[in-house]
């Protein structure tokens, strides 16, 4: 089955197709992502309607991009699975639009997809994908959540950010500091050349049962940080350390909790900051102490892209689920209530075509 992905939630415009006739990482025949982050640098952060208006001008192009990358036809696409939600509702109808007349005209099914379960999904479309039950660590740019994976599909919440995101408190503590948008992965740049140690702030919540996040206060520590000092570039590299190596062992911290009371030895990691290079060197030592395993997308495929969305949507399809013809997208969404995935087999074992 030949299923194309469209992801056009917020900034970036993705297209791919994965074809589950394939194993492993081979299975995703091709994928191109665009992103506005020029578009939208003048203005320090997404314009909702600017970013409609970008992903109607380069999704077409993109879609016979891909698709020539493929080696494949329009015709030849047996499926079309789009992101539903959440986003913004403008973005997410640009994407919806397309892929529901796409499937309307080659009478072919389609599904909404819901973009967490895109990215929590993505580790899987590597080779030696891991097999629930395990334990997800989403984090992505307005999202830092832990969740109980009991199978695909069935989904429970273990802990939250109860204000901003990682990815926001990164790119929020990079402005405070002077950087352009967005600022996160300039911060973490800094940071590789930063002193450890010189600066330390907070683990924000560390200090007390639970497993939800909370990283506005490590933020006003920062800011409180680079106005106190004599902000050199050196200072600003060394204050950036201090603030990767606190959001990095929090994150540690509650991730290890986690697996703890799931009662597993199997993290998987996906979103935009999971991309970070000392989060990953720091997850994987805390697996490898416990004898655990900690599974990673390709960082290419760690921000948001239609290859995350073409996979889930083929596991979905390949389960009878689809959706009608009707253009559906749902700004907010809980993805605890997404169906399970009830006739599918786990990825790695019968995802291709008999």
């Amino acid at each position: 089955m030949k299923v194309l992905g469209i992801e056009s939630s917020c900034d970036e415009t993705g297209v791919a197709v994965y074809d589950t006739a394939l194993a492993g990482a081979s299975a995703l025949r091709a994928h191109q992502v665009y992103s506005q982050i020029a578009l939208h640098a003048e203005y320090g952060g997404v314009v909702p309607e600017l970013a409609s208006r970008d992903h109607v001008r380069k999704l077409l192009p993109l879609l016979r991009q891909t698709l020539d990358e493929a080696g494949l036809k329009v015709g030849d696409l047996d499926g079309v699975a789009y992101t539903a939600g959440p986003g913004l509702v403008g973005a997410l109808l640009v994407g919806a639009s397309v892929a529901r007349a796409l499937a309307w005209g080659l009478d072919i099914p389609a599904i909404g997809v819901h973009h967490m379960e895109g990215h929590l999904l993505a580790p899987l479309m590597e080779n030696d994908p891991p097999q629930p039950p395990f334990v997800a660590l989403l984090v992505s740019g307005g999202h830092t959540q832990l969740v109980a994976v009991e199978a695909i599909g069935r989904y429970r919440l273990l802990g939250e950010t109860l204000d901003d995101a990682a990815g926001e408190a990164f790119d929020k503590t990079a402005k405070m500091m002077g950087l352009p948008y967005p600022g996160g992965p300039q911060l973490a740049a800094l940071a590789e050349a930063g002193t450890p140690g010189r600066f330390r702030f907070a683990r924000p919540m560390t200090d007390r049962p639970g497993l939800d996040f909370s990283f506005s206060g490590l933020k006003t520590q920062v800011l409180l940080a680079w106005r106190g000092s004599d902000q050199t570039e050196t200072t600003r590299h060394d204050i950036a350390r201090g603030f990767e190596d606190a959001v990095v062992d929090t994150l540690a911290i509650k991730c290890e909790r986690a697996l703890d009371a799931a009662e597993s030895d199997i993290l998987v990691v996906a979103g935009g900051v999971g991309a970070n290079r000392r989060l990953r060197a720091r997850l994987q030592t805390m697996a490898t102490r416990r004898g655990g395993r900690v599974c990673f997308p390709r960082p290419e495929l760690c921000t948001d892209n239609g290859a995350m969305i073409a996979f889930a949507g083929a596991l979905r399809l390949q389960a009878g689920q689809q959706g009608d013809a009707a253009v559906h997208v749902t700004p907010r969404w809980d993805m605890a209530s997404l169906p399970p995935l009830v006739a599918a087999a786990e990825p790695g074992v019968g995802i291709r075509d008999s």
